[in-house]
């Protein structure tokens, strides 16, 4: 097989001669080999270390062989498995199959054809991995930048974008932070037929909402107190183009009753003028809050639920894709050397198990920071490990953001307290880094962009009071 370093593979079998026999004449075809007697040394060599394939045979003296399967393949979804037993038949090969082997083999079989079912698997699979890789970057029939994904969620999602991309539909954009709502935009944008034309991004909840509608709007000069000069808005920037609106959920209820009007007319006034403006655009909103819900609470209105709601694109967790997490942090840990200048960095098998294991709050942007931590604090050291991981990544349990809330009896003011506390781990987060935003959105698990938005309304709510 072409390839610099040699393919690793773990013998699982608990007769020591044909043990020996399966390693000598895989060892002879160029593969690194390692031997478990029983499924208590093949866990702890699935603990230590991440194989490309793995020969095991059934009938082991603790466990079933295929436990020892499900364990391997839970851990590393890419792992190509060869079965072997001295008894059973059809039936015991299906079960094999189903649960992820590529091949079952009755002994005696034929060294060589175990040789070369395990190669061909451990290229097909690289051959997957590469054209997974492909499709991240360019989509096959998309122009697809930076968003990486073989999962069967993921697939949706580029389907979904390939159809919605040349048409004028608004789209719908739903996911929890972190999970790329603005790249898929971008991309829909980049495949419709307006992609000459200017993408215009324009997050609600990172302005003042006194100051949401003459951003999106414009303003004439002297329209309100601080607009010396006329501001065109969002909507005329965007013109002939898109105009992506993120956290639309964040919007109060008067103004959601004007962007309606706008949408369903095609038309604005900027702020302290009369003269509409006629704008030819594609809108795409996005929300990591439920609308159909808020919806049912009164707090988003249902006519402009319905006209943003017209092609729903839903972005799955990162919890609920965990075999695109090793694609994942293979871009990232590339990104971040290539930024930095760095010789490039792999990823230890306990490492990327830690990572597979973590629940991911934060999603993508969460990932991608961690993984800049941990190559930050490589120091000298080619391969990150465990240790260099963040802390909270590492021990999740013993990390926690803040204590048990106590509600008295006369209730709370729940936006009041969610805003201090939003107020007081941004703050901790600067005190703790010394007042470095990159470091302290690190810690906060927010872009650093996120972070100023948050602290320059900080800034403003403290000067108001």
């Amino acid at each position: 097989m072409r390839q610099t370093v040699p393919p690793t593979v773990l013998v699982v079998e608990d007769d020591a001669d044909l043990r020996q026999i399966i390693t000598d004449s895989l060892e002879a075809r160029g593969f690194a080999v390692a031997q478990a007697l029983t499924a208590a040394d093949a866990h702890s060599r699935l603990e230590a270390f991440a194989y490309d394939g793995m020969v095991i045979d059934l009938g082991l003296p603790d466990a079933d062989g295929l436990d020892v399967l499900d364990e391997a393949l839970t851990r590393y979804p890419q792992m190509r498995c060869v079965v072997v037993t001295g008894w059973g038949g059809a039936p015991e090969a299906v079960r094999a199959i189903k649960r992820g082997a590529i091949d079952f083999m009755i002994k005696p079989f034929q060294l060589v054809q175990l040789a070369q079912v395990l190669e061909a698997g451990i290229n097909e699979r690289r051959l997957q991995a590469e054209n997974a890789a492909l499709h991240a970057r360019l989509g096959d029939r998309l122009s697809v930048s930076g968003i990486i994904g073989r999962s069967a969620a993921m697939q949706q999602v580029f389907s979904a974008l390939e159809l919605v991309s040349p048409m004028k539909s608004t789209v719908l954009v739903q996911g929890e932070s972190g999970t790329g709502k603005e790249l898929i935009a971008r991309t829909i944008h980049k495949n419709s037929p307006r992609r000459d034309q200017p993408f215009v991004a324009f997050n609600a909840a990172a302005v003042p909402e006194g100051l949401v509608e003459a951003e999106l709007f414009g303003h004439a000069r002297g329209a309100f107190t601080g607009a010396v000069n006329a501001r065109v808005g969002r909507f005329e920037l965007a013109d002939k183009g898109t105009l992506f609106i993120d956290e639309v959920s964040s919007m109060s209820l008067a103004l959601q009753a004007k962007l309606l009007r706008a949408l369903q007319e095609r038309e604005i006034e900027r702020v302290g003028e009369s003269k509409p403006f006629k704008f030819d655009i594609r809108l795409i909103a996005a929300t990591n809050v439920d609308l159909r819900a808020m919806v049912k609470e009164g707090t988003f209105r249902e006519d402009l639920f319905y006209r943003l709601n017209v092609v729903p694109i839903p972005l799955p967790p990162l919890r609920h894709r965990r075999e695109d997490i090793a694609l994942l942090v293979q871009h990232f840990v590339e990104k971040s050397c290539r930024n930095n200048g760095l010789p490039l960095r792999t990823v230890s098998q306990a490492a990327l198990r830690v990572l597979m294991d973590y629940s991911w709050p934060g999603n993508i942007r969460q990932l991608e920071n961690a993984i800049e931590y941990a190559v930050a604090v490589s120091g000298a050291e080619r391969e990150i490990l465990p240790s260099m991981l963040p802390e909270d990544i590492r021990n999740p349990e013993q990390v926690s953001a803040i204590g048990p809330v106590t509600i008295p009896e006369e209730g709370v003011d729940f936006q009041s307290v969610m805003s201090q506390i939003e107020r007081d781990l941004i703050l901790g987060g600067l005190r703790k880094t010394g007042g470095n935003k990159r470091q302290a959105a690190r810690l906060l698990n927010l872009s650093r962009t996120t972070l100023i938005d948050k602290l320059h309304r900080i800034s403003g709510s403290m000067s108001a009071a």
